[in-house]
């Protein structure tokens, strides 16, 4: 299974659209850029392989895999980047703001849906992030 996230980078925040195998998905918030520092940035472009993770704080949820200089980068539900987010990515219906969304346990149920699906079929998941001028599509 073939994740990409398209982000748009601003001071407040990073805004993005996630797409399974180049169908729509959800949107995503994240901390803004800080050179990849630890708990305050939002993690560099890249390709990661993705699992299936469940702790008693974020139940059933995802880690992304080699993460250079960083470690226990998650996907879990956030609807504020700035108040919620350590460094993870927060799937959300819609967006709201720069860094904010509603909706996010919504979309992360969608999203965990198609994780286990994939990995029930053994598949490999890979998210690749990139950054894209997605000005088009945004909902602000």
């Amino acid at each position: 299974m073939e994740l990409e996230l398209n982000r748009a980078y601003y001071k407040e925040g990073t805004n993005g659209t996630l797409f399974c195998s180049g169908n729509y998905l959800c949107h995503t918030i994240e901390l803004p850029w800080n050179n990849n520092k630890r708990n305050i940035s939002c993690i560099p472009e890249g390709t990661y392989e993705v699992e299936p993770r469940f702790s008693k704080r974020f139940k059933h949820h995802l880690i992304l895999k080699d993460v250079k200089g960083r470690s226990f980068i998650l996907f879990h539900p956030a609807n504020d980047a700035l108040k919620e987010l350590q460094g993870c990515i927060a799937p959300v219906t819609y967006l709201s703001d720069i860094g904010k969304g509603v909706y996010s346990k919504n979309a992360m149920q969608k999203l965990l849906s198609l994780v286990y699906q994939a990995k029930d079929r053994k598949e490999p998941i890979l998210l690749t992030i990139k950054s894209q001028n997605y000005e088009h599509c945004r909902t602000l």
